[in-house]
């Protein structure tokens, strides 16, 4: 069963993570983000295990897409302990995206 984890701060979930984070910054509002919400799903399925996956929605957390620069939507982030490792702006297919992430992951 799975359990809903809750966390005091962004850094406090991105720390204490064992595996690196991908955050998917986007916003309600945001045409290609809707686009984007499937194809991180397809993203989330191929490194099950290998990854977590985490959704910010920029509107209603503006100081954490100010602190990561994020100026354009969608924006993947991936964070291994802690710290950015690599960035996606923009719409890409799964599989461009898992290939990308592949070197920061294992």
């Amino acid at each position: 069963m799975a359990t809903k984890q809750q966390f005091g701060s962004f850094e406090e979930m991105i720390q204490g993570s064992d595996l690196p984070v991908l955050v998917d910054f986007y916003a309600a509002w945001c045409g290609p983000c809707h686009l984007m919400a499937n194809i991180i799903e397809q993203v989330n399925t191929q490194l099950k295990g290998q990854v977590k996956v985490v959704k910010i929605d920029t509107d209603r957390y503006p100081d954490l897409a100010t602190r990561y620069q994020i100026h354009a939507l969608p924006t993947l982030v991936l964070f291994k302990s802690g710290q950015p490792a690599d960035r996606i702006e923009g719409v890409l297919p799964a599989d461009q995206i898992v290939q990308r992430l592949q070197p920061n992951l294992g």
